[in-house]
């Protein structure tokens, strides 16, 4: 499950238990939660049992009653990543700035860097590949990773990188330059050029992207 879809297939007390727990440093004891959602012992009991085997609650430090410590549950940060931030606005900001302050050459040539500096931490991953083959997998492993649905198609003979959740698609609407991330990320990643051959931007229903055909792997 990812972000937004993940939380839409929670019920709703747990969607109102996360937010309520997002809002609490330190955590709340199953009194206060049962005050706070106006529902029983037993169904605050139940939903922080679902939400502890999922690994979006923790037990925190107990709280002071009095009498015996109170148990205490705390957001993790998994649990926090369920929630959506609007990335896509504040850099859509930040490049308009940029463009802006900046010229059109700074913003590519930043893209193209962030690209790269990125792609190189996978590059040890993919540097393992017998073959183009099953770096291309291993590429798409990578991008999968970082949200954009990736996976392996074959095409004329090789096979390409499909991603149909490009994460800057809305931005690239607005300013294409964003595609050289890709580009660089991904060629830094493999160590060799890659050559993108359908686009979402250009009306096709997803990117794809095709290694060198003279990819060696290394020895």
């Amino acid at each position: 499950m990812k972000n937004t879809s993940a939380l839409r297939q929670l019920g709703v007390t747990q969607q109102k238990l996360l937010r309520t727990l997002i809002a609490s440093a330190q955590g709340m004891t199953v009194e206060e939660l049962c005050s706070a959602l106006g529902v029983t012992h037993n169904a605050v009991r139940q939903h922080l049992t679902a939400l502890l085997a999922q690994g979006f609650v923790v037990r925190g430090q107990s709280a002071p009653s009095g009498g015996r410590p109170r148990a205490c549950f705390v957001i993790t940060a998994q649990g926090r990543e369920l929630f959506p931030r609007n990335y896509a606005l504040i850099a859509a900001g930040m490049i308009e700035h940029l463009y802006a302050h900046a010229g059109t050459h700074a913003v590519q040539d930043m893209l193209a860097q962030m690209g790269a500096t990125l792609g190189k931490d996978a590059a040890a991953r993919i540097a393992t590949a017998a073959d183009r083959d099953e770096a291309t997998r291993l590429l798409a492993e990578q991008l999968d990773a970082l949200g954009y649905e990736a996976r392996v198609v074959p095409a004329d003979g090789h096979t390409e990188v499909e991603a149909w959740n490009c994460v800057f698609h809305a931005l690239a609407r607005q300013h294409p330059d964003v595609c050289r991330f890709d580009l660089a990320f991904m060629s830094a990643a493999t160590g060799r050029p890659v050559q993108r051959t359908s686009c979402m931007l250009h009306g096709q229903p997803a990117c794809r992207f095709r290694l060198d055909p003279d990819y060696r792997a290394p020895t």
